[in-house]
């Protein structure tokens, strides 16, 4: 479902999308930006689809750990968040977590399944592109020493 239109009004697949749909999908999105996992919690309950994705092909997931809120991206995993959907951009929620030095939510991704090898801003080019040792080593570190492409720190 595309949710934020980048200009005017947005055309789902049978047409125009009516407002108070695209209000209700504005707030859902923000609730993940601003970390509001109780709320976040009480939708999914009730059905809401956890991999949920906006006009950029963000998810909640990636929109909640881009905005470093581990809780959250824990409480989207439960209900079964794709840790390895990516964005428009290429970019997956372990990217996110990662370009934003968040330890605790790459943690969470990471023990959820995430790959840290998905997508073309992923978590190990993002980490390498950025020159941020401490997230080489969580991921290293996650995926044994052996893991291809996950240069050792030092």
């Amino acid at each position: 479902m595309s949710a934020e239109p980048a200009a005017g009004r947005a055309e789902g697949r049978g047409g125009d999308i009516p407002d108070d749909v695209l209000d209700f999908a504005h707030r859902i999105f923000d609730l993940a930006r601003d970390g509001a996992a109780d709320e976040l919690t009480a939708h999914l309950d009730a059905g809401l689809p956890v991999n949920l994705t906006n006009g950029q092909g963000d998810t909640l997931l990636i929109l909640a750990a881009y905005h470093r809120h581990a809780p959250t991206v824990r409480v989207l995993l439960a209900h079964g968040a794709d840790p390895n959907r990516v964005n428009d951009r290429g970019q997956p929620a372990l990217g996110a977590a990662v370009f934003r030095q968040d330890a605790d939510a790459v943690r969470a991704l990471l023990e959820a399944g995430a790959d840290p090898h998905v997508g073309r801003q992923s978590g190990v080019a993002t980490a390498q592109v950025f020159d941020l040792p401490e997230m080489l080593a969580l991921l290293s570190a996650a995926n044994g020493p052996a893991s291809p492409g996950v240069p050792s720190p030092g």
